[in-house]
């Protein structure tokens, strides 16, 4: 990971001596806990969320999931080029048999807390693949990695974030792992993981660019076989050929309301303006990694860079003994960091050209599933490196946050002198909100001082080695704390704001009833109304009920022009709620 020059006499490094006896299984057995505990702490954070909150997103996933495991279909909001069917597939067993709708969510999100909980051991074995450092350095760090909000937080929702942080620590270790050791078994496994990429998500596209250029360039330098470029290349086909036929084996059961990508993209970014809007938007996600990661990011970014940079050669001057896979890791840092920026880039490209939308202050969704890889390599590169090399990260990772924080503040102010203003909301980095207290507004320089504040201190706290494991855990402690803000500071309120009570059920809708929905009815609401009836798609209509309509969702607000009078159509009121403004009526 570092120069030789760099290392610190005290380390560590290489292949560690395999401990003997009983204590061989202490590290094995501390995971296996580690991801139970896990598991169980992100369901009992999820245990406010009954049902979705995170429109039209998880309405889209829990239809086709639904159709794919034979019951009905209904929307989705995605576009055809950009469509995935990786994830429904995933959890589409929580939708087998005759469930009630809440306990096929709660699966999901069990589903969903089961595979996320994996960054613990992956985090493990890839810190203690790439960096120097002791196994319980290692397990502190994969613990704050595994803990980190951007990590967690999608967890409780039916959304494909929740399973893209451990893939990403999966792939890379598999890259590492192939550059170091090439056979045609690990190239397919790196394959099979790219594959799994390009099915669950459209950014999948830049991993399989970046992997395409990877095996171009490894091919090309003779580090691997033509057997290995086709053992990396086919389990993508094969992904792709198996997205299609999963689509075209769904039909029209599941119907697509999103528009595909064309002149809207192009145009948006297609001049000076655009291209500084797009700019813009990529150095805000790229700081925000910085900052949710407490500065080691921005440490991480300067040691690859010299890494990548500094030729190989180098490292024959070390003072102490380097590892012999550093070329290995040199090459995983920069498929890492032209993912980062691919990533970043892409989505920035994507959300500019959705002209229907205020632009977004920030949007860090799309790059969380890469915090805990950069927080794992920004630990190594402080655990391992000199005192002189520690500072000049920790300067760079400053100089990241200061400028970050004077740009995103001169691009609010100037979008505000214009009259306009930015989105900014829930989903668009809730940690960041829980971390600066900007629950209401973009607050960067805050952001930017919570950054400083962590890196200074763990620049102190890891020049004694006895200081690793307690200052790592202190950040487990904060990682908890925040989770548990942003429960209770955002999640539990956006449930009161979207959960319709009571349910259909108590109010008489039964299952084999013909239910058609109002666009009367807030949007929120009569999506999680027709969650609940699991035995048919739920139509939407305006203001005339279809014939064959057994039970209506309408809006229901006395005394309003848009109250809708059941009783001219036929029909009689079943029950609902005034306050959430809709109700359920039988026909006669």
């Amino acid at each position: 990971m570092v120069s030789g020059t760099e290392v610190r006499r005290e380390v560590v490094v290489g292949s560690p001596a395999r401990p003997a006896g009983r204590r061989r299984w202490l590290v094995p057995v501390l995971l296996a806990v580690g991801w139970l505990l896990s598991v169980g702490w992100r369901m009992w954070l999820s245990r406010h969320v009954p049902l979705p909150i995170a429109h039209t997103d998880e309405d889209s996933y829990l239809h086709t999931a639904r159709a794919l495991a034979g019951g009905p279909g209904g929307f989705s909001s995605e576009n055809g080029p950009l469509r995935r069917v990786g994830y429904p597939l995933l959890i589409s067993p929580a939708f087998l048999g005759e469930r009630d709708f809440a306990d096929s969510y709660r699966l999901v999100q069990l589903i969903n807390a089961a595979v996320n909980a994996t960054v613990l051991p992956l985090a493990y074995l890839l810190v203690r693949r790439l960096v120097p450092v002791r196994r319980a350095v290692a397990l502190a760090a994969a613990a704050v990695a595994a803990t980190l909000p951007a990590t967690v937080f999608y967890a409780g929702v039916a959304m494909i974030d929740a399973v893209l942080a451990p893939l990403v620590l999966a792939w890379l270790l598999a890259v590492h792992h192939w550059v170091r050791r090439p056979g045609p078994l690990v190239a397919a496994g790196v394959g099979a993981l790219v594959g799994a990429f390009h099915l669950l998500h459209s950014r999948g596209l830049v991993i399989v660019a970046v992997h395409v250029g990877l095996v171009l360039l490894l091919f090309l330098r003779r580090r691997i076989s033509p057997a290995q470029v086709l053992a990396a290349v086919l389990p993508v086909l094969a992904a792709a050929l198996l997205n299609a036929a999963v689509i075209r084996l769904l039909g029209d059961r599941v119907y697509l309301l999103g528009d595909p990508p064309g002149g809207g993209t192009v145009r948006a970014v297609a001049s000076g303006p655009g291209l500084l809007r797009v700019g813009a938007a990529v150095a805000t996600q790229l700081w925000y990694l910085v900052v949710i990661t407490f500065g080691l990011a921005g440490v991480a970014w300067a040691g690859a860079v010299v890494a990548l940079f500094r030729p190989a050669a180098d490292t024959s001057t070390a003072t102490t003994p380097v590892p012999a896979d550093v070329g290995a890791t040199r090459w995983t840092f920069g498929v890492a960091l032209v993912t980062s920026v691919g990533v970043a880039a892409g989505a920035s490209v994507i959300l500019a050209g959705i002209t229907t939308k205020p632009l977004d202050a920030i949007y860090g969704r799309y790059v969380q599933m890469l915090a805990p890889f950069w927080l794992l390599v920004g630990v190594g590169m402080l655990v391992a490196a000199t005192p002189r090399s520690r500072w000049r990260r920790a300067a760079v990772a400053a100089g990241v946050l200061l400028a970050g924080a004077t740009l995103i503040a001169a691009r609010l102010a100037w979008v505000a002198s214009r009259g306009h203003e930015l989105r900014y909301g829930g989903f668009g980095a809730p940690d960041l909100m829980a971390l600066t207290g900007g629950w209401r507004e973009f607050r960067p320089f805050t952001g930017a001082v919570v950054g400083l504040v962590g890196c200074l201190l763990l620049v102190v706290a890891v020049r004694r080695p006895r200081w690793r494991v307690p200052v790592l855990a202190a950040l487990v402690v904060v990682n908890l704390g925040t989770m548990q803000v942003i429960t209770d500071r955002l999640v539990r309120p956006m449930v009161a704001a979207t959960a319709p009570t009571p349910r259909v059920a108590d109010v008489g809708v039964r299952p084999g009833d013909r239910v058609w929905a109002s666009l009367g009815v807030q949007w929120v609401l009569r999506f999680n109304l027709s969650h609940q009836v699991t035995w048919a798609d739920v139509r939407w209509f305006v203001d005339n009920p279809p014939a064959d309509a057994d039970v209506v969702f309408v809006r229901w607000a006395p005394g309003e022009p848009d109250d809708w009078d059941g009783a001219r159509h036929g029909f009689v009121r079943l029950g609902g709620n005034v306050e959430q403004h809709w109700a359920a009526w039988r026909r006669r």
